[in-house]
């Protein structure tokens, strides 16, 4: 589990907290009263009452935090689903560092630590990749793997290089190029790849085995290379592209599987727990990368 969660256990020291998973943004969205009634040691009546001075304060001081609160039901003390002011993770952040808690300082010191660790990046990179390095080797992903998703992140960027060349610049346009590779050969969508794995936000690359990366790596160096090649403009005509280079990765998956004698698409995932609803299960075996 990685710092950013190790503090958020300690500093809710296990109390509930009330989230809803919205599968489209991939985001959560956490109860304002359930952290404020952690953070302040309140019962539900007075920590509405702080969140209805806060929401005052906050106005008065400029704050964009209210603005960005949205009202989602909830299961209440009684059993029924009520409306519920929440925020997603960024505003939870912020929530947190407006409160004056004892329960809050750990959390503003590992956010000031953040802070310097990502300046000290600015002026030596590699802090950077060695960071993730070692995120991934803690993860317990091998060095071969580790070598091949970098390799892809590298790549990648190069396709986004070639999709801007062609008049793609909206994060949507990617997500839509992305998502005709992944259905051309895997006949699934980056959200149903997830859902198919068990995973949420994480991400869908690190949670693939070694074929499933390859042939993803394969489709995208293979969009990078055809866009070059027949150079289409705006979003219509990089789709077609895509399309075309997902038949060329489901070759090769197909052809592979008939070798096999079986699927390469895996259902494994690399999570050390496992989602049930909304919540997070016991801990369990990590799935072991192919």
């Amino acid at each position: 589990m990685d710092d950013k969660l190790n503090v958020i256990t300690d500093l809710f020291e296990n109390t509930s907290i009330r989230s809803v998973w919205d599968n489209a943004k991939e985001e959560y969205y956490f109860s304002i009263i359930d952290v404020i009634m952690a953070l302040t040691g309140n019962d539900y009546q007075k920590s509405r009452n702080y969140w209805k001075w806060l929401k005052n304060k906050l106005n008065k001081e400029g704050s964009e935090l209210v603005s960005k609160t949205n009202q989602l039901k909830m299961k209440a003390q009684d059993g029924k689903l009520r409306e519920t002011d929440t925020l997603d993770t960024k505003g939870i952040f912020r929530l947190v560092e407006s409160i004056p808690s004892p329960k809050a300082e750990p959390f503003k010191v590992w956010l000031a630590n953040l802070g310097s660790e990502r300046v000290d990046e600015v002026f030596n990179p590699e802090i950077a990749i060695s960071r993730a390095i070692l995120y991934y080797k803690n993860k317990g992903y091998d060095n071969n793997w580790i070598k091949m998703r970098l390799t892809g992140i590298v790549d990648r960027f190069k396709l986004t290089d070639i999709w801007k060349e062609s008049g793609i610049n909206k994060p949507l346009e990617y997500g839509i190029l992305t998502n005709e590779i992944y259905k051309s050969w895997s006949e699934m969508s980056a959200s149903e790849y997830k859902v198919f794995k068990g995973i949420r936000k994480e991400s869908l690359r690190d949670n693939m085995t070694d074929i499933e990366i390859a042939l993803t790596d394969l489709g995208e160096i293979a969009t990078r290379e055809l866009v070059k090649e027949h150079k289409p403009y705006g979003l219509d005509e990089n789709k077609e592209i895509a399309r075309r280079v997902g038949n060329i990765a489901r070759g090769a998956k197909e052809n592979l599987e008939r070798e096999l004698g079986r699927s390469v698409i895996s259902s494994t995932n690399a999570l050390c727990y496992r989602y049930l609803d909304e919540n997070l299960l016991e801990n369990k075996v990590s799935d072991q990368n192919e």
